[in-house]
């Protein structure tokens, strides 16, 4: 008779990667017919962008999704990339944890093997038919044509049917054709929403989807310029873990300890290992293969106790200002928003040896909702996560903002504001700590937050000085139309009841108004943005002060200034000390942009010092951390002919009173 153990023993067996997900599919995301046709889509077209990336090809990509009944769907993704060989087809398609990146450290958008022949078990299991790939490789060679299946309990896979066809419309590219079981819905978890969302942070590729009812949307390039090619770098020592460092030490393929760490990690320098095995007490000959225990123990405290360079960062590839703000411009144009807000591209950073880069993009005015909380667009290594927003650190940081102080409405002081804007967060990094396989949702990484925080405030500066600039214009323009229009219809009245003549204003307006107003435009033309600052001053004295702008350095055409300015930094801050303006005159500065792309200037940003800030409209009062040398009089002696300008507009100013009482 067996014992227990014995008659449990026997009941213990392996179950196959492919199988525990086939019982555990919302795992990856398929827990919901609605959510799993867009993931269904997802996992096709990021492995279309990364191929047609990875070989230089800008990606055209076709996604359709036709209806077979009431819950199956055919969804079918074409792409122009590289082909894929006709012998690897069925292991891209048909093994999970099949893959070429899972061990590259470098930024790419799949990485675990998992995604796309997850598509197709979750295909096969929901309409029991297998998927149809076709892939060319060569503009002269046939495409391979293979019909195939996952085998669930060996994680392998079965070729259905394979036959090699003339694809002539394609030089080279990929098509998978796919049956599942799916709810095709509109709306902000959509597949027409995930795709636009691709457009935005990927303005190189052109995007075609046909939806179920045969309707087509087009999104086209934004630009010709492909993604720089990420680069695989080697661990970084600073985040590296125990039982790693051993299956390192014993893999690697090195003589001795010194050119272990010189070699199989980054940014060990040959000072450094040989500090490193001081501090640790290890001879630099050891051989790794032969350390015990307690050895890599000692070794990783002397790893951990000394300072290194961070990672490269050429090994992640961040969106860009110039193409977040192409991308943005392409796709919501249709929502004619007031003001895109230049974006912000934090320096890269690294958490546990890994790095990141965080972009902030806001979007603001138009036809956008103020009455509805603002629609925030999170992204991980250029693909949108539409799901478990509350679960993400990016969520999370734009909460921790407090976004009344940038214009925006803010109930209880923290949570997702409200008002009339979109909000763009990108985190790109080596490494995306997503909570899940599904890749919904980034973890809560304390040094990804405070990054994406720092982001979200510089971005809402700049919110905040576009909204000023526009209320305080607004304001005091209403104002001055109105007395524009009124006291000369008053004036011409009074003079024609006491019969004298009409008085002149000017004296009158300038003491109602008592403003400076700054009055600036931006022109693109003949691949230059032409800009025009004019100062009006409606004081009544004559007023001089110090103005400021910041422009994108290295763009700035020295000749077209005018007057010149007497400082220029490198960072793009201009100073001018205006000459003293009378009353009621003006004065023009104008200079020239030449070579920056037309929708990366479009609004001016102004400051000015040496005046009270009360008088002034249309530029700011200059930041304390803007090191010039302030002017401290605003307002100077005026020249004879002005005074005696002046004096005259105070009598005409008391005339008209004069009339206006006797009436």
């Amino acid at each position: 008779m067996s014992s227990i153990a014995e008659s449990l023993a026997k009941k213990q067996k392996e179950i196959s990667v492919s199988e525990f997900f086939e019982r555990n599919r919302q795992i990856l995301g398929f827990d919901s017919p609605t959510k799993a046709l867009i993931m269904a889509v997802k996992e096709a077209v990021d492995n279309s962008l990364d191929a047609c990336e990875e070989s230089g090809y800008l990606p055209d990509i076709k996604v359709r999704l036709e209806k077979i009944d009431q819950n199956e769907f055919k969804m079918t993704v074409e792409d122009n990339g590289p082909g894929i060989m006709p012998n690897m087809i069925p292991n891209v398609f048909g093994r999970l944890l099949f893959g070429s990146r899972f061990h590259a450290i470098r930024q790419s958008r799949g990485q675990q093997g998992i995604g796309i022949s997850a598509t197709v078990m979750y295909g096969q299991i929901t309409t029991g038919k297998p998927t149809r790939v076709t892939s060319k490789t060569e503009k002269d060679k046939p495409a391979a044509v293979k019909e195939i299946m996952l085998n669930t309990k060996t994680n392998s896979p079965s070729i259905v049917s394979e036959d090699f066809v003339m694809w002539d419309e394609k030089e080279h590219g990929t098509k998978v054709e796919l049956f599942l079981t799916g709810r095709y819905v509109a709306g902000k978890q959509s597949v027409l929403e995930y795709l636009r969302q691709v457009a935005i942070v990927n303005p190189h590729t052109s995007i075609t989807f046909i939806d179920p009812d045969g309707k087509t949307f087009i999104y086209a390039r934004a630009t010709d310029k492909l993604p720089p090619i990420t680069k695989e770098i080697r661990p970084h020592p600073e985040g590296v873990e125990l039982g790693t460092l051993m299956n390192m030490g014993r893999a690697s393929r090195t003589r001795n300890l010194r050119d272990f760490l010189k070699t199989d990690f980054s940014r060990v320098s040959e000072r450094l290992a040989k500090e490193i095995c001081e501090r640790s007490g290890l001879s630099e000959t050891a051989k790794t293969t032969n350390l015990s225990l307690d050895q890599y123990k000692k070794l990783l405290e002397a790893m951990q106790s000394v300072k290194y360079l961070p990672p490269q960062t050429d090994c992640i590839s961040p969106i860009g200002e110039a193409l977040i703000r192409k991308g943005l411009k392409n796709v919501l144009d249709e929502t004619k928003p007031e003001f895109y807000s230049p974006p912000v591209s934090r320096a890269a950073k690294v958490y546990s040896g890994n790095p990141f880069q965080v972009e902030v993009g806001i979007v603001y005015g138009g036809n956008l909702p103020a009455d509805q909380q603002v629609t925030l667009l999170r992204f991980a290594n250029r693909v949108p996560l539409l799901y478990q927003q509350g679960a993400c650190v990016l969520t999370k940081a734009v909460e921790n903002v407090d976004w009344r102080r940038y214009g925006l409405e803010q109930r209880g002081g923290s949570g997702i504001p409200f008002g009339p804007a979109i909000i763009l967060v990108h985190l790109a990094s080596t490494k995306v700590p997503f909570t899940s396989e599904a890749k919904e949702a980034v973890a809560s990484i304390p040094e990804i937050q405070v990054e994406i925080e720092l982001a979200l405030r510089e971005c809402g500066r700049r919110l905040k000085v576009h909204l000023n600039k526009k209320e305080t214009k607004a304001r005091t323009r209403t104002k001055f139309e109105i007395v524009q229009e009124i006291l000369p219809m008053i004036a011409k009245k009074s003079a024609k009841i006491v019969g004298r003549p009409i008085p002149k204003l000017s004296g009158s307006i300038t003491k109602i108004m008592n403003v400076v107003w700054v009055d600036d435009s931006v022109v693109f033309e003949k691949k230059k943005h032409k800009v025009k600052i004019i100062i009006y001053n409606y004081t009544p004295h004559s007023t001089r002060f110090n103005l400021h702008a910041v422009v994108p350095a290295g763009y700035l055409d020295a000749d077209s200034m005018e007057p010149k300015p007497i400082e220029v930094k490198e960072d793009g801050k201009v100073t001018w000390e205006l000459r003293p303006i009378k009353s009621t005159e003006t004065m023009e500065v104008r200079f020239d942009l030449v070579g920056l792309d037309q929708e990366l200037y479009e609004e001016n940003e102004l400051y000015a010092s040496g005046i009270d800030p009360t008088l002034i409209i249309g530029a700011d009062p200059l930041p304390g951390d803007w090191d010039v040398q302030r002017l401290q009089v605003t307002e100077v002696a005026a020249p004879e002919a002005a005074v005696a300008e002046e004096e005259e507009d105070e009598v005409d100013y008391d005339e008209s009173k004069e009339a206006l009482s006797d009436d």
